[in-house]
């Protein structure tokens, strides 16, 4: 069993920048793929960033450019750089963990394991 906890999340001005974490522990493998998704209330779960255990990256084309997905194997964590903050960035974030394939990375439902969140809120 994985457990996901992420931290890091916060309030910030627009054009600020976060970095999230996601500290995995219990029986983690550096073969699973791991990736961020965010939710705001009322709406569906939505990829975020993923990272497979290549080290191949995804990213959701809204945010090329300002967030940086990273993984520290050795630590079983998993990071986000969010720079260039906006306030349709805010949400509830969301590590997940899995044996997901390259392009099924940023599909929610690829995921076997997930984090309770961290909340970030921009502010304009």
């Amino acid at each position: 069993q994985v457990q996901l906890v992420e931290s890091g999340g916060g309030s910030v001005e627009s054009g600020g920048s976060l970095r999230l974490s996601c500290a995995a522990s219990g029986y983690t493998r550096s073969t699973y793929s791991m990736g961020w998704f965010r939710q705001v209330p009322g709406k569906e779960r939505e990829g975020v960033a993923a990272i497979d255990s290549a080290g191949r990256t995804r990213y959701v084309d809204f945010m090329k450019g300002r967030f940086t997905i990273s993984r520290d194997n050795a630590k079983n964590t998993l990071y986000l750089q969010m720079n260039s903050l906006k306030p349709e960035d805010t949400a509830m974030y969301y590590c997940a963990a899995g044996r997901v394939d390259y392009w099924q990375l940023l599909r929610p439902g690829s995921y076997n394991y997930w984090g309770q969140g961290t909340q970030v809120t921009v502010s304009s």
